[in-house]
């Protein structure tokens, strides 16, 4: 009963500083830019630990992706974004542990509706494609695979390659934005 109970309280608990952070991220979310510049030497770490705090809320990291890109160019910006992602990830899939403990998963897993608890989560190609999906579909991914206990040693390579992959499209992405936006100004300067 006492294990109830603290659970309880660690879930209502888990809410409020849900809530609390997203609240703050979405008042200043423009300044993450500013954040990164005004870091100086510390930016790349900064950036890789915004990663991992926004793992709890329903903020997509993909926006400090493509700063990255940017600010720091493809190479050093695929390797932040990578890291970064990698991180937040583990943060989600602990998350996933913690729902599936505090719900009982186990007992209600076979009366999901449309056969979801039938879902392929253990699959390699169901982790890997999963995440895949812009958006969401990486924190989804990441939390099924804490709620169905998917072994960490494949879900963490499974994420590590599936995240290289998108912090390369991502963050050459960016850059390749600004290269974009450079040039047409330099164009429309010449008036060409």
């Amino acid at each position: 009963m006492l294990e109830k109970k603290s659970n309880k309280i660690w879930t209502i608990l888990g809410i409020l500083i849900l809530i609390g952070v997203i609240y703050v991220l979405s008042k200043h979310t423009h300044s993450i830019e500013t954040l990164l510049f005004e870091a100086g030497p510390w930016a790349p770490f900064v950036a890789i630990l915004l990663y991992p705090l926004l793992a709890p809320t329903p903020i997509t990291t993909d926006p400090i992706t493509i700063i990255v890109g940017v600010i720091y160019g493809p190479l050093l910006g695929v390797l932040i974004a990578w890291i970064g992602n990698t991180l937040s990830a583990l943060v989600e899939y602990y998350l996933g542990i913690k729902i599936e403990k505090s719900t009982n998963f186990k007992e209600y897993k076979g009366k999901l509706p449309f056969g979801l608890g039938k879902l392929p989560v253990n699959s390699v190609g169901f982790l890997i494609f999963g995440r895949m999906i812009p958006g969401y579909g990486s924190k989804i991914i990441s939390l099924l695979a804490g709620i169905y206990r998917v072994p960490i040693k494949r879900y963490l390579w499974a994420t590590a390659i599936t995240n290289f992959l998108g912090s390369i499209l991502l963050s050459y992405g960016g850059f390749g934005l600004i290269k974009v936006i450079k040039i047409s100004k330099l164009l429309e300067y010449l008036k060409i």
